[in-house]
């Protein structure tokens, strides 16, 4: 709950402010009205059996303000909230675009995805309840008031009866609280079998064991391992709510048939207590109906803030720049090495130490085996990795954090798990849909894909369909040096002879640096140099 607050006077303290104020403001009218009520009811006598009109026109300006001051509390906290919300967002997107690669492999998608989607989702269940929260703070304190000045004694006394409810309401919401942090690492786990079964599914299909096994040995254990987190903690809410409500009955019991036998009460102080506190079964229900979401936010904030400080303390300097990538005279990898832990291993892999030169209109192969480190080397040269030891030097400059990002604008790079756009982001070409259908044709997609104002009309295509219109972005980048990791794998081998006998020697013809990663060894005369790993070291080149 403190760190939701907390969450919103950060986003703005003098929306927070004004909010208050309305609201005190509303709480305060709704305590006046139910004064004003049992000050009516006191008045009426067999004499005089209608209140006073005064009492009326006050009672109808006290429900007036309320109602007014209790909608501009909400809209400004309404505001606020979902301002909050979308600037988190972002913050998030941030944090994860300035993070190294490394590092958000390390991650993992599933986990980042799980921020991004549901604890998104359940801050903005709870900051969405923050305004109704605030309005019955408002009404309770005022009606506490109210109560005192009825009698301070009783009130007293009702604050300790009701001291000793929210303490044992409170052990459950704690209860509840481990639960909900329970449910919310496993549900890290059910995100990464649900992304088993979008990126397993043919496998999963064609083996009915495997498929079985998944699904009963994984995905149905951890559903029912976060299933019961969470029932558990719904009825740890449920059972606080119930005695909530209990408690309140309790006490208007003990007002009206124990407090009399105590000492004397008036028809006016007793009548006033139990209007009073019966007032406020509605707003303490309803803030007890909307401890989950409150519960639920404050884990989610949690755990976005220990995400927040994984990726922020590593996060890089992204220098943003509308210039177009210029031209180089050469780089230099020195004695540089890359070091990572493999996935499930003990193991550590290490790439280098690397000692490489690349020039305009070179053609480069890199090859070696599965697992040699070709596409980790092609990761360090494009400055996605960044060296343990050792430097990149563009023209003589050393490439450190500062000029990092300027340095990776001179790539135009296929990964061999790339993503396709469906429309030319960051791309802003006065002729760009001419220039595309162009390539289009030269790629021989015409019949397969228009575009219309940068936008590709479709990109369910096969994979090596997508890889050339990949390839098409990569074109309309036009930057120095082009890299291509595992291109032709998907291609026929008429468009694979096209590419390697074609598309590749007219760029090195424009001038441009092109690094192949590739295993079509028939192809390898082709390279100006082939660089040859095996586990991390550069054998040949």
């Amino acid at each position: 709950m403190n760190n939701l607050i907390e969450f919103l006077l950060k986003a703005s303290w003098m929306s927070v402010l004004a909010a208050a104020i309305t609201g005190s403001i509303s709480g305060m009218g709704s305590a006046a009205s139910i004064a004003l009520i049992n000050r009516s009811i006191s008045q009426i006598t067999p004499a005089h059996p209608q209140a006073p009109p005064e009492l009326l026109w006050g009672f109808m300006g006290l429900v007036v303000v309320s109602l007014i001051t209790t909608l501009i509390s909400q809209f400004l906290l309404a505001q606020l909230a979902q301002d909050a919300i979308y600037k988190l967002r972002l913050r998030i997107s941030g944090w994860v675009l300035a993070s190294p690669l490394r590092h958000l492999e390390e991650l993992g998608t599933s986990r980042i995805l799980a921020t991004l989607t549901e604890d998104i989702q359940s801050i903005s269940s709870g900051v969405f309840s923050i305004p109704t929260l605030c309005v019955n703070a408002a009404i309770v304190a005022a009606s506490l008031a109210y109560l005192g000045w009825l009698s301070l004694w009783v009130l007293v006394g009702t604050l300790i009866f009701m001291g000793l409810s929210i303490a044992l309401v409170q052990v459950l919401i704690n209860q509840a609280v481990r639960l909900f942090t329970e449910a919310r690492e496993e549900n890290d786990a059910l995100m990464r079998h649900f992304q088993a079964i979008t990126n397993g599914i043919k496998e999963l299909k064609l083996h009915s064991q495997r498929r079985e096994d998944f699904l009963q040995e994984d995905l149905q254990t951890t559903a029912a391992t976060l299933r019961e987190y969470r029932i558990g903690s719904q009825r740890a809410i449920a059972l606080s709510s119930g005695i909530g409500e209990l408690s309140f009955f309790l006490l208007l019991g003990l007002l009206v048939y124990g407090l009399p036998h105590v000492q004397t009460v008036s028809a006016e102080l007793l009548s006033g207590y139990v209007l009073t506190i019966s007032y406020l079964m509605r707003p303490i229900g309803n803030t007890l109906a909307i401890l989950p979401n409150l519960s639920q936010a404050g884990v989610a904030l949690r755990k976005i803030d220990t995400l927040g400080l994984s990726l922020a303390s590593r996060a890089e300097t992204l220098a943003h720049t509308t210039l177009s990538p210029r031209a180089f005279t050469q780089i230099d990898i020195q004695h540089a090495t890359h070091s990572y832990q493999l996935a499930g291993e003990e193991n550590t892999f290490t790439l280098g130490p690397v000692d490489l030169t690349l020039q305009p209109g070179e053609l480069v192969f890199i090859v070696g085996g599965n697992g040699s480190g070709k596409s980790t080397l092609a990761k360090l040269i494009t400055g996605l990795y960044v060296p343990d030891s050792g430097e990149i030097l563009l023209d003589g400059k050393v490439i450190d954090d500062s000029y990092r990002e300027s340095y990776r604008q001179l790539f135009s790079t296929v990964f061999a798990d790339f993503y396709l756009f469906d429309r030319f982001v960051g791309l802003h070409l006065a002729d760009g849909d001419e220039q595309a259908k162009m390539y289009l044709e030269k790629l021989q997609l015409t019949h397969k894909v228009a575009i219309e104002e940068g936008k590709l009309s479709t990109t369910a295509l096969s994979q090596g369909q997508r890889k050339r219109l990949a390839l098409l972005t990569a074109y309309l980048e036009d930057r120095p040096i082009y890299l291509f990791d595992e291109w032709a794998a998907d291609q026929d081998p008429f468009f694979r002879e096209i590419f390697y006998q074609q598309l590749l020697p007219e760029l090195k013809q424009r001038g441009k640096a092109v690094l192949v990663i590739s295993h079509d060894d028939r192809y390898f005369h082709l390279a100006d140099r082939v660089l040859k790993l095996d586990y991390g070291k550069i054998v040949v080149g």
